[in-house]
């Protein structure tokens, strides 16, 4: 199997044992790639049009101009994060995008917001695998300043996650949560 066949791999949702010893090679190098772009993302100066372009190199894919990121940024793997028009990533976001993270329109992504989606198994003969579920944020959310988002989660259009949530479920459209674990607040 090469990159691109990998990539594809892990886009379709396959867990990935430690023990594969040739997938997790591959893991491994897509991950120093990974961080090799986002080194450069964060520790130097750039443009809006630089970082969109970083961005796209990033992800593999034409992320539009309208989108802005305040570095630094952090990702494990790159190659499954697909961003809509007009989204915003505020400073020190972290994202583990091996499962799939797609962010709608016009969405607002606060401070310090951890991004997962990948699980470990409980039993310790599957603990050293990873079982990769994608998390989709619909348009015009907004996710506050220290909230976490847990692999496998929705979250739908206009939606309002409060700052320090830990969203473990779905979110309705149109709703406020907020706490640990983040709860129905209030219909927008």
């Amino acid at each position: 199997m090469d990159m691109n066949d990998f990539i594809e791999f892990c886009k379709v949702g396959n867990p990935i044992s430690g023990e594969d010893k040739a997938l997790h090679g591959l893991l491994t190098q897509r991950s120093y790639e990974a961080q090799k772009i986002t080194m450069k993302l964060n520790t130097s100066y750039h443009s809006r049009e630089e970082i969109v372009d970083i961005f796209s190199e990033l992800t593999g894919k034409k992320v539009d101009a309208s989108f802005m990121c305040f570095p630094p940024f952090h990702t494990d793997f790159g190659m499954n994060i697909t961003i809509g028009k007009n989204v915003f990533f505020n400073t020190g976001c972290s994202f583990q995008d091996r499962g799939g993270i797609s962010i709608g329109d016009g969405s607002m992504i606060g401070m310090n917001v951890v991004i997962a989606t990948l699980n470990h198994g409980l039993d310790l003969v599957t603990r050293n695998t990873t079982f990769p579920s994608p998390v989709v944020i619909g348009k015009n959310v907004w996710i506050g300043s220290n909230a976490t988002i847990l692999p496998g989660v929705t979250i739908g259009n206009n939606s309002v996650v409060a700052a320090g949530a830990v969203v473990t479920k779905d979110v309705p459209e149109d709703t406020v949560v907020a706490g640990v674990p983040a709860k129905f607040m209030k219909k927008i």
